[in-house]
């Protein structure tokens, strides 16, 4: 099943930022077909680029910069390519495609995103308008719409589940985001558990025992990783001091579910 996403291609060289299986690769392998692909989550492209510092630059340049574009997936694999990518645009008029799925990467890399010379756009789970009649309202509330949960229904509670291990083993372990893996994966079902509610950080710490400084690290780590965002209360009129608490969202119903386990 395929699905029209509302997102248009732009016409100079852009940054694609998403959570993990919201399409991004799909979407763009759709609207950029037969072009210059370098999938950073293949390890035969990976070790390639790693081990070569000019195989990237030399790949690019035997292509006609005013005919292709150079798509890039996962650049938050290799953030030094981003060196090359600013000095192809500037000097040669290029045009890339950066997918990336955790700007946490990116800034850890030191990598300025280009100084504006590429523009920054989204991508996150499916609207109703993209998916249509292919599951009720009910389901998405239930499951989320990320595409593969809406494709394969027989599948879905694995496949959040899933997600979730993912996540905590792959974004926070192995990228050694934060040291003590057990306490971020008590806030994080407490933060789950406050989503859409009003925050309080100082509530939330004591609640999943841990201090409230490593509390405000933790929603940075949520944050970088595209996981969720935060919803600044409203104001009629500026204030010296912010008087109210923010709300935090998490990107998709059914991955907060799977970290609530209420599927």
């Amino acid at each position: 099943m395929n699905f029209s996403r509302q997102l248009k291609a732009p016409n100079r060289s852009f940054f694609l930022f998403g959570p993990r299986a919201t399409g991004k690769s799909t979407w763009l392998k759709h609207s950029f077909a037969e072009r210059l692909h370098f999938d950073l989550l293949r390890n035969d492209v990976y070790f390639t680029l790693t081990s070569s510092p000019t195989a990237f630059r030399d790949r690019v340049l035997a292509q006609d910069p005013d005919k292709t574009w150079i798509i890039v997936d996962e650049v938050q694999r290799i953030p030094a390519l981003l060196n090359d990518v600013h000095s192809l645009i500037e000097s040669h008029g290029y045009r890339f495609a950066l997918s990336g799925s955790s700007a946490r990467k990116l800034k850890r890399g030191q990598v300025n995103l280009l100084a504006g010379r590429a523009l920054v756009k989204h991508l996150f789970p499916l609207t109703a308008a993209e998916y249509g009649d292919a599951i009720t309202l009910e389901e998405a509330l239930e499951f989320g719409t990320l595409p593969s949960i809406i494709t394969d229904t027989e599948t879905r509670i694995e496949q959040l589940e899933a997600y979730v291990g993912t996540y905590l083993r792959e974004e926070i372990k192995e990228e050694a985001l934060t040291r003590n893996v057990q306490a971020f994966g008590r806030f994080l079902e407490v933060a789950a558990l406050m989503n859409g509610q009003v925050t309080n950080l100082s509530n939330l710490a004591r609640d999943a025992a841990v201090p409230r400084t490593t509390v405000s690290a933790y929603f940075d780590v949520l944050i970088d990783t595209l996981i969720g965002n935060w919803l600044p209360a409203w104001m009629p009129r500026a204030k010296v001091k912010e008087a109210a608490h923010p709300k935090f969202y998490f990107f998709d119903c059914g991955v907060v579910r799977g970290i609530q386990k209420l599927l």
